[in-house]
């Protein structure tokens, strides 16, 4: 039941988020101080994607380095602080309490589906793996697997994952958030 669950939080997850941004966008109070500080932190969560973009490669090579040293999920910790940054910036504190809900009923049960994958893909590289490195909030310090060369960040893959498509939708919402900010005043 979990797994058909998980499955389906997959597939809907997308249209989801977009319904939640649609949400976000039409309630969103933006004031100059937390449209600041909501844009960093957010900044910072689609800077992590895309750091984190540039070293997988989807079922073909267990990603352990850069981000993926410090969490197996930094695409998802990278979208939670664009949330938590966006929700800070639209100035609606319930806002953050549904990102909460959701995060935890869609992207909890999509990672235990990924992890089930990655197990039965990768065997005993990825138990290793993932006995070292944290689910979700990171470590200080890097993981490295023994004897395993380290690949650096990869534009190729940066562009093949589409992470750029996280970019232009935080400037998108960003010059929304500017935009209502100066219509609501």
């Amino acid at each position: 039941m979990f797994q058909r669950y998980s499955q389906a939080a997959a597939r809907a997850r997308v249209s989801e988020g977009f319904f939640l941004a649609a949400i976000f966008l039409i309630f969103a109070r933006p004031t100059p101080g937390r449209l600041a500080w909501g844009t960093l932190l957010a900044l910072a969560g689609v800077l992590l994607r895309a750091a984190s973009a540039g070293y997988l490669e989807k079922n073909q090579r267990l990603a352990t380095g850069g981000p993926y040293a410090y969490t197996r999920n930094p695409l998802y910790l990278g979208s939670a602080l664009a949330g938590t940054g966006f929700a800070i910036a639209g100035g609606r504190w319930w806002y953050l309490c549904l990102l909460v809900a959701f995060f935890g009923s869609v992207y909890w049960p999509v990672m235990r589906n990924e992890e089930a994958h990655l197990r039965q893909s990768f065997g005993k590289n990825f138990d290793a793996y993932a006995q070292a490195v944290p689910l979700l909030w990171p470590h200080l310090r890097p993981w490295r697997a023994a004897g395993a060369p380290q690949k650096g960040f990869d534009w190729k893959l940066y562009r093949r994952n589409r992470e750029y498509e996280a970019l232009l939708a935080f400037l998108a919402i960003v010059l929304i958030l500017w935009g209502k900010m100066l219509w609501i005043g």
